[in-house]
């Protein structure tokens, strides 16, 4: 084996590094665990305790609608940013993405198939 490519887990643990780092810049929140897999020409991406504290005080205020709002204009605004970042570690174009978070629960996924 090659020891300039990078392993799987090697491109999974650096993909969540870097999008934890990403949100810590953007957001100013950083989510408690990134667990990134990469399987079958996708990759599930999942982010524990990302909803920030805007975000959590609107849920326990009673807007979650409002807090639902918010997190889909900022999943918006990072999605361009994610994409660029997970093509860049991975090194193929991202096809298609799909988000999806819970405020309860405070977990978020992203599923991006590449090709």
């Amino acid at each position: 084996m090659d020891a300039s490519y990078p392993t799987r887990g090697q491109i999974e643990r650096t993909l969540s590094q870097r999008i934890q780092a990403l949100y810590r810049t953007q957001l100013e929140h950083q989510p408690s665990r990134v667990i990134c897999q990469i399987f079958d020409g996708k990759i599930a991406i999942i982010l524990e305790d990302s909803i920030t504290q805007p975000e959590q005080l609107l849920v326990e205020n009673g807007q979650e609608e409002l807090a639902e709002q918010v997190r889909s204009k900022l999943d918006d605004a990072l999605e361009p940013q994610l994409k660029a970042l997970i093509e860049e570690v991975v090194g193929v174009a991202v096809v298609d993405f799909l988000s999806d978070a819970k405020l309860r629960n405070r977990s978020y996924c992203n599923n991006c198939y590449f090709g």
